[in-house]
């Protein structure tokens, strides 16, 4: 796959994040509007109960700032998520919210964790590991523009505060990893030169054959027979001066 086929852009990547945003904010609007509190739907662990929380904590928020916060990091990353990685990026939505969830609900505090948070960590863990492991210089630049801007959200994967799930943003860190490692994502082919191939030979290069051994550059033989072979007419145009005809 060329570089051009490969960073297309398309509708999805634009109606993804779209999507992804209007669910949890249409969630957090219904709970406003009619006055309800869907916390228990979220993620409680080590009980049958909490295993529902594991599909639908995402879309749970607790507060108006716990959305805002999550709304912009969730839609950057799921942008550069289908762009770049378009083969694989509802595999690695849809395993990264199962997996998360999951271990949030092993390793968790016996509370109802919820938020869109575990899935911007599973993001942004995937993101960063996959550019370094694919080694390919678009996805390495990504990757450090992950680091450069989210870089500070490793921070909250230890036990900082107690009104945060870090258990959710340690398990989102740890599936975003895993996913880098497991998942196999089809990378574009880069275009070589000549003298990038494997079959590539320095003598029969016709552009190194201008140069000497001590890298001066020398006309080759061909071109010296042909300026030998080349002939020149010169044809002379006479005028006539009309002044002097005039006085004689």
């Amino acid at each position: 796959m060329s570089e051009d086929s490969y960073f297309k852009f398309s509708n999805r990547v634009l109606l993804v994040p779209m999507i992804a945003v209007l669910l949890i904010w249409t969630v957090f609007w219904v709970e406003i509007r009619f006055q309800i509190n869907l916390n228990q739907y979220g993620i409680y662990p080590r009980t049958l109960k909490g295993l529902r929380g594991v599909f639908f904590s995402p879309f749970l928020h607790g507060s108006i700032e716990h959305l805002y916060n999550n709304t912009i990091p969730i839609a950057i990353l799921t942008v550069s998520l289908v762009y770049f990685y378009r083969s694989v990026s509802f595999k690695v939505l849809l395993w990264g919210v199962l997996f998360s969830g999951l271990l949030t609900w092993v390793i968790g505090r016996p509370s109802y964790h919820i938020g869109a948070s575990g899935l911007i960590y599973v993001l942004a863990s995937f993101i960063f590991f996959k550019g370094i492991f694919t080694k390919y210089y678009r996805l390495v630049a990504l990757s450090l523009m992950v680091v450069f801007i989210y870089g500070g959200l490793l921070w909250f994967i230890f036990p900082l505060k107690e009104d945060i799930s870090w258990e959710g943003h340690l398990a989102g860190f740890i599936t975003g990893l895993l996913l880098a490692v497991f998942v196999k994502a089809k990378l574009p082919s880069v275009k070589k030169y000549a003298w990038e191939l494997e079959n590539y030979n320095e003598e029969e290069d016709e552009f190194l054959k201008h140069f000497d051994e001590q890298g001066n550059f020398i006309e080759s033989k061909n071109d010296d027979s042909e300026s030998q072979e080349r002939t020149y007419k010169i044809k002379y145009h006479f005028r006539k001066d009309k002044t002097n005809d005039q006085g004689n």
